[in-house]
Parts: structure tokens; C-alpha cells; sequence
């Protein structure tokens, strides 16, 4: 089997393809610099060339802000691009895996969000996502995977967890985190690992949740990962999302239902606090490689 990776240089893409070597599987890897899924006839080249058994697309507009402003070029990449490789993919008789997002909830609940809970998205990022869902239910449902993750963290890229850790360790100053806004911290690698499990299983297609067990807020998390990094955890504050205004709606509730997993035989990812603690040596080491 060859697998297809898009979105390579992104945190998840380079979390995947560690984990596709670690395992020995033979695949091909692309970031937007070689494949721009925009584009249907590069696309379709690329999918001629490779022949792909299973495709795992990670490649986004992940500019949650910049997407307000930039509607088209959101919907082009999370919408438009997505219906391309669901295209191709039926064409190759491949398995799609597509990796969508909390956002296309609406983020005003108080129960996690089931994998059949209706789309309300509050953003013109969660909107462009939804549209990509939307694509692969009408163009190809019958061998592909929507899997929804949220607050995803690692030591590769710009993320939360490397910009506290960052903070902890290289600064004295206070550290103002909103704490209303509830939700699981997600390594990648973890993903990385659960994304390729799934493909495995030959579970029923469908929708799966991939996100941590257990919630917090993000207060929570900076906390943690100040305790982690032996740094005083009393320097961070909690604070108001109302103190920190931003383009974009955030969700307020972004803890997701695993319950998909139980009829496919693969266990849900482990509690956050768990897969942090074991994370957070590779952060700090990247983090202080970089500064």
C-alpha cells in the first residue's frame, strides 16, 4: 500500500510522517510548496504519479483570524481543495481521511459534542471547514474518514503548548490566559498515531473524534505546562476572553464525544494531562533549540 500525505509541513503532517516511517510505511508527502490541492490538474498529476491506496489530508487554511478577512482564499483551500482529493480519491478507489475541527460547531454547549451534532459553525474558518465535511459527504462518504480534532500541540510549528513553554522557561513576567473556553489538548504525534490506527482497523467510514480524553480551559492547560516546565505556575493569570478580542468567534466549548471509537475497536487517546507530561521533554528541548 502507498499512502499520500498532504499538508506535510504542518505540525500534524510531520507528525505523520515520522510515525509512517517509525512504522515502515511506504508513502509520498507533499506541502502546498509542491502540491497546491487548489489546483484539480495538479491534483489529478499527483495522483496519477503516486497511486495512492489511502490518502490522509492535513493541508488547511489554518489562519483562524485571517480567515475573516480572506473568505475566498479560506474556502478555497477548506472547501474547493478538499472536493478535489475526495474527486481523485474516488477515482483511485483510495480511503480519504480528512482531518477537520471543532469550529464547525457552534461552541455553546455544556455536553461534548457528538459525531452527529449539527453543524453550527460561528466562523468564517469553522463555515470553509464545514464546507470541506459537506464536500466529501456528497462526492465520496463511501471510503472516507472526517476526523475532527481541536487544540492540537507539539514540538513542531508554532502551537500553544511551545509558546507557554516557551514563557515559562525564558521569562519572569506575568502570563494572562483566558479561562472560559473549554477543551482537550491534543498532541499530534498522538493523532499522527490514532489517524494511521484507523486506516488499519477497517473501521466503518464515517465520522470519528480526534481529540484527548478528559478537558480543561486554557488557563488550565498553561498551568500545566508551567508545572511541567518547573517554572511558577502562579504566573499565570486568568483572565476574560472578553479581554482578548479577536476577529474570529472562538468556542467557548470545544470537548468532543469519542464515542465512534467504541464500535470500531481502537481506544480513545489518553487523558491530556497524561499525554502532556510524556510530550513535554520534546517541547522543551525544541523550544530551546529555537531560542
Amino acid at each position: 500500500m502507498t499512502w499520500l500525505v498532504t499538508g506535510a509541513n504542518g505540525q500534524l503532517g510531520k507528525a505523520l510522517t515520522r510515525e509512517l516511517d517509525l512504522r515502515g510505511i511506504v508513502y509520498a508527502a507533499f506541502g502546498s510548496d509542491t502540491l497546491d490541492i487548489t489546483n484539480t490538474e495538479s491534483v489529478n498529476q499527483i495522483f496519477e504519479k503516486i497511486k495512492p491506496d489511502v490518502v490522509i489530508n492535513t493541508a488547511a487554511w489554518t489562519d483562524v483570524d485571517g480567515a475573516e478577512s480572506n473568505r475566498d482564499a479560506a474556502f478555497e483551500v477548506n472547501g474547493v481543495g478538499v472536493a478535489n482529493l475526495a474527486r481523485a480519491s474516488t477515482h483511485a478507489a483510495a480511503v480519504l481521511v480528512h482531518v477537520s475541527t471543532d469550529y464547525v460547531f457552534s461552541g455553546q454547549s455544556d455536553q461534548p459534542w457528538t459525531e452527529d451534532s449539527p453543524l453550527d459553525p460561528q466562523s468564517v474558518y469553522g463555515h470553509s471547514k464545514a464546507a470541506g465535511e459537506l464536500a466529501i459527504g456528497t462526492i465520496y462518504p463511501e471510503r472516507s474518514y472526517i476526523v475532527r480534532t481541536a487544540w492540537l500541540y507539539s514540538e513542531f510549528g508554532k502551537n500553544f503548548a511551545k509558546t507557554m513553554c516557551n514563557l515559562a522557561v525564558s521569562s519572569d513576567k506575568e502570563v494572562k490566559v483566558v479561562n472560559d473556553q473549554v477543551g482537550q489538548p491534543t498532541n499530534a504525534n498522538e493523532l499522527a498515531a490514532q489517524l494511521i490506527d484507523l486506516v488499519g482497523s477497517r473501521a466503518a467510514f464515517g465520522i470519528y473524534h480526534g481529540t484527548s480524553s478528559g478537558q480543561t480551559s486554557w488557563f488550565e492547560f498553561a498551568q500545566e505546562i508551567f508545572k511541567l516546565c518547573d517554572a511558577d505556575v502562579h504566573r499565570v493569570t486568568a483572565v476574560s476572553s472578553s479581554q482578548f478580542p479577536r476577529p474570529a468567534k472562538r468556542p467557548n466549548f470545544s470537548v468532543l464525544s469519542h464515542a465512534s471509537w467504541a464500535k470500531s475497536g481502537i481506544a480513545p487517546m489518553a487523558d491530556w494531562k497524561t499525554v502532556l507530561e510524556k510530550s513535554m521533554p520534546a517541547i522543551v528541548n525544541s523550544v530551546k533549540m529555537q531560542g
